[in-house]
């Protein structure tokens, strides 16, 4: 172990507070975003050295002592923990009230996965997300509909003038996952599945732990602005730790440098 090491080591830290201030800086921007999940930096410890090959009597002393090489991020987690449900008296908001996403079409045969329930006709009548990505369950609302109605347990109705009974027009399904914390962000809410978040599990609202619809209601985002705020704090002054290691391993070797000469 070496000065220079001690270079590179404050290097490390340094280049993961970065991240880490980069991940709690787009956390802050999302924090009034409709459904929006914060992500978590996950940190690790580097390789352990040791100074087996150095050459001077007195670094063999210290041979036997392991010195770590520093931390780097080994992923960015997303956290699905529920944001709290804000009433909009809208009809055409469904948040979901507990785990689950709602399945959308992308247009390419692929399907993608959002809690975003702030709903839409599309021009041809059926109901697709505020991105434009029509829901899966393919739900159809006629012209002269005058009352959408949205069930809890997914079922979905509506009023039509002239007539007494609602009819039904469809089911909405809530689809849950494995490891839904693996499942991939495509941006505006939106998630695809992979290998390591599991395949879609699909469940009426309600059932299979699966949460319940509500209709008029948006699910704001789970960022905690006074947690976050904490943690900036938090990796500013490690940023600036990890500085000043660098600032003081440089003296140290202009005084070896002096010493030399």
């Amino acid at each position: 172990m070496s000065m220079f090491d001690a270079l590179y080591i404050a290097a490390t830290g340094m280049q993961s507070e970065k991240t880490l201030i980069d991940n709690i800086s787009n956390n802050l921007a999302n924090l009034n975003t409709p459904g929006f999940k914060k992500t978590r930096v996950e940190f690790t410890d580097l390789m352990y050295a040791d100074s087996s090959s150095a050459t001077s009597d007195i670094a063999k002393l210290d041979s036997e002592v392991k010195m770590g090489m520093g931390t780097s991020i080994t992923s960015v987690n997303r956290d699905f923990t529920e944001g709290d449900l804000k009433a909009t008296e809208n009809p055409m908001d469904i948040a979901i009230n507990g785990d689950g996403f709602f399945e959308v079409e992308l247009g390419n045969g692929e399907y993608a996965y959002t809690r975003i329930g702030s709903l839409r006709l599309m021009d041809d009548g059926f109901l697709s997300t505020v991105a434009g990505k029509r829901l899966s369950a393919n739900i159809n609302v006629p012209l002269e509909t005058t009352q959408l109605i949205v069930n809890k347990d997914g079922l979905v109705q509506a009023k039509i003038a002239d007539e007494d009974a609602p009819i039904e027009l469809g089911q909405l399904d809530v689809v849950k996952f494995p490891n839904e914390q693996d499942l991939d962000a495509i941006g505006n809410g939106m998630y695809l599945a992979n290998e390591k978040s599991g395949g879609a599990l699909y469940s009426q609202p309600g059932e299979n732990g699966a949460g319940q619809l509500v209709q008029g209601f948006i699910e704001t985002s789970n960022v905690d602005l006074v947690q976050e705020m904490i943690s900036l704090v938090v990796a500013q002054r490690a940023y600036e730790v990890s500085s000043q290691i660098i600032r003081a391993s440089d003296e140290m070797l202009k005084i070896t440098n002096n010493l030399r000469s």
